[in-house]
């Protein structure tokens, strides 16, 4: 299966992207670290508890990358990847809601990203989880446009490689909020 010099170029590109994505997040969280520290050394930081909705969507976008994985082998040996795509494409909607029930559960706590009453580590962790969630509904759109390939048999011969890539795709961004989640329950 010879690749076109586009699909040799897509690979590497999509990599540089996610490498992109990786130091924005880095940037925010170092951002994060940086005024925890200084605001911490004045006690004037105050620990907020995660909504349970962010565990729950953590368990939810880990399921999706299972049910992704299968899809890729059913693609990847000339199978019926259909029903998995989308189901992997309603777990990622669901993800989505799961964020804003979340943001909901914060506010419900009078936990505000900006305003009177706000604070900066609510508003640092607005930022941080809007920014995921921008990325998620980009994952989403791939998903549904795989979805879509998928039911018309777009994925065989160099075409998997498509699939591959947005797979890869979906799979950085739950490997994103598990290192966002991780990272915020450390340093609340």
């Amino acid at each position: 299966m010879e690749l076109t010099p586009q699909q040799k170029a897509a690979r590497p590109l999509l990599y540089i992207g996610l490498a992109s994505i990786a130091m924005s997040f880095a940037g925010l969280t170092s951002g994060y670290v940086v005024a925890r520290s200084a605001l911490s050394a004045k006690a004037q930081w105050q620990t907020i508890e995660l909504p349970f909705w962010f565990y729950l969507s953590a368990a939810l976008i880990a399921l999706s990358s299972v049910v992704l994985m299968r899809a890729q082998n059913l693609v990847k040996s000339g199978g019926d990847a259909r029903l998995p795509m989308v189901l992997t494409l309603i777990m990622a909607v669901l993800f989505a809601f799961f964020q804003v029930f979340g943001w909901n559960a914060l506010t419900d706590q009078n936990i505000f990203f900006t305003g009177p009453g706000s604070r900066p580590e609510a508003s640092w962790l607005y930022v941080i989880t809007w920014f995921h969630w921008i990325h998620i509904l980009v994952g989403i759109i791939v998903l549904g446009r795989m979805v879509w390939r998928s039911a018309r048999g777009y994925y065989v011969g160099a075409k998997i490689l498509r699939f591959t890539l947005g797979a890869q795709f979906w799979h950085f961004l739950g490997f994103l909020w598990f290192y966002l989640l991780g990272f915020l329950i450390i340093l609340r």
